[in-house]
This record gives C-alpha cells, structure tokens and sequence, in this order.
C-alpha cells in the first residue's frame, strides 16, 4: 500500500476495494503534523490486512475517527485497534471501540499536532461526520467522507439516510468550503469544496424536479402512499439509463427524494 502526501499534515492511503459503490477504493487518511511521533487514522476502511498493517505503520496511532458506518470504512476498526491499541471514536457509539468516546457536532479534538473540528452531516447517513483538519502554518482541509465524493454523486442511504438533511449539511460545507481543499473518502481531492458543493446541490434539486415531474406523469393520486412499488416506477423514469450495478443505489436516491417532496407537501404520503 503506497503512502501519498496530500500536506504537510494530511497522508492517503487507499484501500484496494474498487467497485461502483466505492470507485477507486476507500480512501484511509493519516493526520500528523510534521515534527509529531503520533498519528490519527481517519476510517480504517476494509479489513483488509495489508491496508491496515500500512495505516499502523505510517506512525504511532493515538486515535482512530469514523466519518460514517458503513463497512467500507469500519470493517477494518477492529483489527487496526489490534495492531495499535488505539481507541475508535464515531458519532454513533456502536462504532466506537476501546473506551472512544462518541463524537460531538462542534468539539474539537488535538492530537498529533493537529486539531480536527467535527462537523455533523447527516444525509448519506445519519451518523455521517465530516473533519476539519488544520496545523500550524498550514490551510485548512475538509476531510467529507462519503457526504461529499471526488468523482459523481452520493447516495441517500437506507435506512437513515435524509436528502432533507442532505441538503442541509451542504449548505453548512459551502459555508465552511470557499477556497478550502476537499478530502473525500472516494475519488480524487476537491481543489475547492464550495464550488463542488455548489455543483452538488444543483444536481439534487435538478434530480427532484425530475422526480417531482415523474409522479405528475404517472398521473399518481394526491396523498398516494410510498411504496417499493411506486419507487420502482419513479425509478424507471428517472433514471431509466443507470448501469444495473448501481440501480439499488438509484432506488435509495429515488425513495429520499420522495420522502422529501412529502415533507415538503408533495403528494406522497407514508414510508415502508
């Protein structure tokens, strides 16, 4: 596993699990300032032990930090605290280990000659968490997860994820992003987070007018009740030209839009 210096204080390392959901695999970062013995690992990724054997080796790890639950970045939480003994810290204390206590929307954390901002981002999940990472004489970095990705878009996750929130926690990395290098956990780095946020934003609520359209011409009655049935059929028109290996993401897309025209008075009534 190659070591790629991204700054002064930020490392990657990629796991090698490339496929629809995570493109060129998950991206595992090494937070250190220069001058510091110490290292923080920002989602150990798979468990995978050649990867997890890198990350050990890249410095004396004093924390681990989730960015959300999906296995692709906490499968390898275990075994990482195995070869290090560092405690595992996440939003959702179910994905904490070894005495890692919950994270928290605004604390901050410095370690390792770097002080991480946690920002709560909920939309691809619930417990999804984004860092901002800054040292001495250096930028910030936004370390986005899966919130934000460096190539293509993300899902709305089942069964937590919300586009209501989404679009929220994009508002919040716009306003955090101007100008400020954006660290995904898939695909290539975000030379301006903002700008890519902006792109973001305007894609979803393109994406919900075509949603919104979609139930207008399947000609469905007012109050209509979501079902996995009428998200197939929304599917179907709106994302009739999706590769099949990404169709189960696509329905989630489709199923949080819904949801959110419903909030919002939209037609559409009830979940399943």
């Amino acid at each position: 596993m190659r070591l790629v210096q991204l700054t002064p204080s930020v490392t990657m390392v990629r796991a090698d699990n490339p496929g629809p959901m995570t493109l060129d695999g998950t991206r595992s970062y090494v937070l250190r300032a220069p001058g510091s013995r110490e290292t923080v690992v920002v989602d150990p990724g798979p468990d995978d032990e050649a990867h997890l054997g890198a990350l050990a080796a890249a410095g004396a790890v004093a924390l681990v930090l989730i960015t959300h639950r999906h296995a692709d970045h906490t499968a390898g939480s275990q075994r990482l605290h195995e070869l290090t003994a560092a405690p595992v810290r996440a939003l959702d204390p179910a994905h904490c280990l070894a005495g890692g206590l919950p994270l928290h929307d605004g604390e901050t954390i410095e370690v390792a000659g770097v002080r991480v901002e946690v920002l709560a981002t909920p939309g691809h999940t619930a417990d999804s968490v984004c860092f901002v990472v800054s040292a001495p004489g250096e930028p910030p970095a936004v370390l986005t997860g899966d919130t934000v990705l460096g190539r293509g878009t993300t899902v709305i996750a089942e069964p937590d994820g919300s586009l209501t929130d989404y679009l929220a926690s994009l508002d919040l990395l716009e306003s955090r992003g101007d100008g400020v290098l954006g660290l995904p956990a898939h695909g290539p780095e975000i030379e301006d987070l903002a700008v890519l946020v902006r792109a973001y934003r305007a894609h979803r609520l393109e994406r919900l007018a075509q949603v919104r359209a979609a139930t207008v011409a399947l000609d469905l009655p007012s109050g209509v009740t979501l079902t996995d049935d009428l998200v197939d059929r929304v599917a179907d028109v709106v994302y009739a030209d999706v590769d099949p290996s990404v169709r189960g993401a696509a329905r989630q897309s489709v199923r949080a839009q819904l949801e959110h025209l419903a909030r919002a008075g939209g037609g559409v009534t009830g979940s399943i």
